[in-house]
């Protein structure tokens, strides 16, 4: 598996946003959309604030691939479920980063429906 460099982890993992575009069967990019990223150690993770309604979490779910784009960092990526990984780990990274002026919309990404959507980002190296 393919590990992020410390220089993407803290420029990813202090980015305030994400871009994410799922990769189509035909190799194009869906449309961008802009959501939130934490890292917890050396990984990175995304959820969907909600559920798997959300349409960019769908798609990248049935792809497992596509694009990033946060803190200057342009990266194909793979898309891993996380779902019920590091629950307790990942949701105080939201609100150690989201804590601020943002606080209000953190629920929705720490509660048990958001736990299901966990999606690990790892650099794609192929």
């Amino acid at each position: 598996m393919a590990h992020w460099s410390p220089e993407e982890l803290d420029l990813i993992g202090n980015a305030e946003e994400l871009t994410i575009a799922a990769e189509r069967p035909d190799g194009t990019l869906r449309t961008p959309r802009i959501i939130w990223v934490v890292r917890v150690g050396d990984e990175l993770f995304v959820r969907s604030a909600h559920g798997d309604r959300a349409a960019w979490h769908q798609a990248v779910r049935r792809a497992m691939r596509g694009h990033i784009s946060a803190g200057g960092v342009e990266k194909g990526v793979m898309f891993e479920d996380a779902a019920g990984q590091l629950n307790a780990e990942i949701d105080a990274a939201y609100w150690d980063k989201y804590c601020g002026d943002l606080a209000q919309w953190v629920p929705p990404v720490v509660d048990d429906e958001s736990h299901a959507t966990t999606i690990r980002l790892v650099p794609d190296v192929g």
